[in-house]
């Protein structure tokens, strides 16, 4: 069977505070309707240059660990040279070097192949731009 290749931009809107945003379901609801129970990858890829994917458990305080790192990490001040937007924007566009904008995970007979824990999600600390988009690309 020969390999495809199908690609869906979804919108998704994370609001204007720090977020750690679980796209799970959006990846699995992608995934039935292209992958026809195949095996293959699934890249997630946000065209953005201020924020990231992550996989990280969910609900259990390892969502808001990361944001309360990355405030530790890259704190919203003045340092950064990179200044527009709200105070401390600089750090959002450093954010990508350490989450980056990117994930390809494997898909076996159609699904996503995650630990049990492991959430597909996007981290966003940039509030001056809710509104995202995410490419997801089913190569299978």
């Amino acid at each position: 069977m020969a390999a495809s290749f199908t690609t869906r931009e979804i919108d998704v809107r994370t609001g204007s505070q720090e977020v750690v945003h679980d796209l799970t379901r959006e990846c699995a609801s992608f995934l039935r309707e292209v992958a026809d129970g195949r095996d293959g990858l699934l890249n997630v890829f946000v065209p953005h240059a201020t924020m990231g994917v992550a996989l990280i458990e969910t609900g259990a305080g390892s969502d808001d660990d990361l944001l309360a790192a990355l405030q530790d990490l890259l704190p919203a001040d003045d340092r950064w040279r990179h200044q527009h937007g709200s105070r401390g924007h600089g750090r959002d566009h450093v954010l990508p070097a350490l989450v980056p904008p990117h994930a390809t995970l494997p898909v076996v007979s159609g699904e996503l192949a995650l630990g049990t824990w492991q959430s597909v999600c996007l981290v966003d600390t940039n509030g001056d731009n809710p509104n995202r988009m995410v490419r997801l690309s089913f190569l299978g």
